[in-house]
């Protein structure tokens, strides 16, 4: 077994070192935590959502559970690649305005949301990660912004290279998503309901989402025209607070869905890194049109 020195301790490593420790850092020890990011190279994702509703067919914490596959998946490939990789415990809370009304929805100020992530980008920079990568699902404006802010924040203090935030809204990764997801019809849609599929089948409520018709109705073109008005998913016509398609997700379409999002969250880390790239900048977010 190899050894680690910590504030002149020796801390023993696992036997088959970081490459064997438990890809969440939530289930690891001080100790392991410890052979993880001693390299001087470890890597933490913070999975980010909401708590607010999905529909009749999927949970409240729909935006956490992509968020958490997303960032598992994403790590195995990052631990193939020889960065120690972990992730860390969810945050499954955030600004949650449009969803109020119906039962469930959460939500945050977004000042709150920014000191916390803010918080706990520099607690993992000072725990030993080289880089922190935020991973969102939550694609309410005014959030996606809260976590672009405590991005710049982290960034101002400690340099470029130490933290990202990996966003599917920017055109670079949005267009290689679905076209339900690109024409933004899909809270709790096609585009969602397939990740779940793909990454927790037993929370979808099968019975009840066969009878769900197709909602054509584009949030992200309805935020855009109320100009910053106050707005609701009801308001807007979505009144089970769900739209697009979701009787037409399938498993297939949401492993494919992650392939894609993982290749997003890799490549922003590799590239945050190196310092180099055409990684998502500040303001770039969001820019998707209606297709």
């Amino acid at each position: 077994m190899t050894e680690q020195r910590e504030s002149g301790r020796t801390i023993p490593a696992p036997a088959g070192g970081w490459s064997s420790c438990s890809l969440a850092m939530g289930e690891l020890t001080t100790e392991e935590l410890a052979a993880l990011v001693s390299g001087g190279n470890a890597v933490a994702l913070v999975p980010l959502g909401s708590t607010e509703p999905h529909g009749p067919h999927l949970p409240l914490v729909t935006d956490v559970v992509l968020s958490d596959e997303a960032c598992l998946r994403a790590a195995r490939s990052l631990r193939d690649r020889g960065l120690p990789t972990a992730v860390a415990p969810s945050i499954a809370y955030g600004v949650t305005r449009y969803a109020r009304g119906f039962r469930g929805a959460i939500g945050l100020r977004e000042e709150t949301l920014i000191a916390l992530l803010a918080d706990v980008g520099r607690a993992l920079l000072d725990d030993g990660f080289a880089h922190v990568a935020f991973v969102n699902n939550h694609l309410e404006p005014e959030h996606v912004d809260a976590i672009d802010r405590a991005v710049q924040e982290i960034r101002d203090e400690r340099g470029p290279t130490c933290v990202s935030f990996p966003n599917q809204l920017g055109k670079r990764w949005g267009r290689t998503l679905t076209d339900e997801f690109k024409q933004g019809n899909c809270h709790a849609g096609q585009y969602e309901t397939s990740l779940v599929l793909a990454a927790r089948e037993e929370l979808v409520r099968r019975e009840l989402l066969i009878d769900l018709p197709p909602l054509p109705i584009s949030l992200s073109a309805a935020i855009r025209a109320a100009d910053g008005k106050d707005l609701t998913f009801a308001e807007i016509g979505m009144e089970r607070a769900y739209t697009g398609a979701p009787a037409h997700g399938s498993r297939e379409e949401g492993e494919q869905s992650y392939l894609r999002l993982v290749e997003m969250i890799v490549t922003e880390v590799q590239e945050h890194l190196a310092e180099e790239g055409e990684h998502t900048a500040r303001g770039e977010i969001p820019v998707l049109e209606k297709t």
